[in-house]
């Protein structure tokens, strides 16, 4: 019978703790590692994504946007990586919530992470078919016809391009983990390498006319803009999904994700500040490839476009990579809980969720195929924001209910930089437009019929 007892019910840290130290899966990565999945999993989604369609709406501010999303990040990263080093489990934010707030509130959390993780690798592979065109077109003056690499609603049929990134994705995510960080280890440098390239080649066509008006919508453009990209800061805490194959995950796990939101953040304001100053706004709007449209403009010449598209084609398969990765771990801990069904958290000899990885990989290159990319976008940013909501509230929870409990890293000033990330959090999530909020509200309904008529009788702390 359930109860409110039962729905408020913590698992204890404790608990948490031997489950990750008993893990069936292999521990196999260090910073550097860690360190590429977060970065992997960020760079590339908001600048060769969602720039062009985030800079209509703040005009040449959107710089600030961009600015203002990693700001309400950091905060949250600052309570994400309390929590990682004091609770090193895969299940990220859904663990932290379960240890602080009850299984009521990890299961809305688990499954706003759903939302978050596997709608924003569908809505980043969206995007992979339009540079992967610009690079076909650049090289072979050749195009995928629109019917076939643009969803319904954006002029086409099915995005098979699309499906394609995220089912190979899941194909290097089977061979095992160790496999999975070396080839992301390697796209994130390229994709690195491959900006800087950008920054250096826009500035040359820096026009400072471009820049004004500066913030033509005010600040409710800036904000609209940041509530739009704040997605593509989600892959920072791609980290903490790795607590259990982190090879010393109380000290790594809290750097990771300090250090990759710095590099991210960093990286997207230079080219946003770089692009739109290069060939202002309604360009960058005209093109969901808008980096290399900025190329061709300020060159005159294709093959620095080349270079750009082709960097973007790595890149953004890398973000599907890691993203997907992280989906698949927060899914072995609701499933190890008994919220899902048990075949989420069974691994191969591999120590890989085999079952898990394929399922998730087939729904998700379905969505990607049939969704189009804005709808997909504003649908994570909501998912994205409310689980950074939670783990700000955990930290402080947790620093009540176990003010002994060992941490290896803790968020400075607090109780204010938890509350302040809370309130940026929840300021963002009031930019969302109405259509975004429907969509939340019943994807949270759909949830919760899915826990009252699952879960919730076959928790496993329930029935301890």
């Amino acid at each position: 019978m359930l109860t409110r007892q039962n729905l408020l019910r913590t698992k204890p840290v404790e608990q948490l703790a031997d489950e990750g130290a008993h893990t069936a899966l292999k521990r196999g990565m260090g910073l550097v590692p860690l360190v590429s999945l977060s970065v992997g999993a960020t760079l590339g989604t908001g600048i060769f994504v969602v720039l062009g369609d985030a800079a209509p709406k703040a005009g040449p501010a959107v710089v600030l946007s961009f600015v203002l999303a990693g700001l309400a990040a950091l905060f949250s990263a600052l309570s994400y990586a309390e929590l990682a080093g004091a609770v090193p489990v895969s299940g990220s934010a859904y663990s932290y919530s379960y240890a602080t707030l009850g299984e009521l509130v990890a299961w809305v959390c688990g499954w706003c992470l759903l939302l978050e993780y596997g709608v924003s690798v569908a809505a980043v592979a969206v995007g992979w078919g339009e540079y992967l065109n610009a690079f076909f077109e650049s090289t072979l003056g050749l195009r995928i016809p629109e019917a076939l690499a643009a969803p319904p609603g954006e002029g086409g049929l099915v995005n098979i391009p699309a499906a394609i990134v995220v089912l190979l994705a899941a194909t290097v995510l089977l061979g095992g983990i160790r496999e999975s960080a070396a080839v992301t280890t390697v796209a994130t440098l390229l994709k690195v390498g491959v900006l800087v390239f950008f920054v250096a080649v826009a500035v040359t066509g820096f026009e400072s006319g471009n820049l004004t008006p500066f913030s033509p919508a005010g600040f409710v453009g800036i904000a609209g803009g940041a509530s739009a990209v704040f997605f593509s800061f989600i892959g920072f805490d791609a980290a903490s999904t790795a607590g259990e194959e982190a090879r010393n995950p109380q000290r790594d796990l809290p750097r990771a994700i300090v250090i990759s939101l710095a590099i991210v953040t960093s990286v997207y304001v230079l080219v946003a500040l770089t692009a739109v100053a290069a060939v202002g706004t309604d360009t960058l709007g005209a093109s969901k490839a808008s980096l290399a449209a900025v190329l061709e403009q300020v060159t005159g010449t294709g093959w620095p476009a080349t270079i750009l598209a082709f960097g973007a084609v790595v890149a953004i398969a890398s973000v599907v990579l890691t993203v997907l990765y992280g989906q698949t771990r927060i899914l072995v801990s609701m499933s190890r809980d008994g919220l899902i069904p048990r075949f989420f958290s069974r691994v191969n000899r591999r120590a890989v969720p085999q079952t898990n990885t394929l399922v998730v990989g087939g729904v998700v290159a379905l969505l990607a195929a049939l969704v189009p990319l804005g709808q997909l976008a504003e649908a994570t940013s909501i998912g994205t924001l409310v689980a950074f909501s939670l783990v700000n509230v955990g930290v402080l929870v947790l620093r009540y209910k176990q003010p002994n409990l060992p941490r290896t890293f803790r968020t400075p000033f607090a109780p204010v930089t938890p509350l302040i990330g809370l309130v940026l959090c929840v300021g963002l999530v009031l930019g969302l437009d109405e259509i975004t909020w429907a969509t939340f509200a019943i994807w949270v309904l759909i949830g919760l019929i899915v826990y009252f008529a699952y879960g919730a009788r076959r928790s496993k702390l329930n029935h301890q």
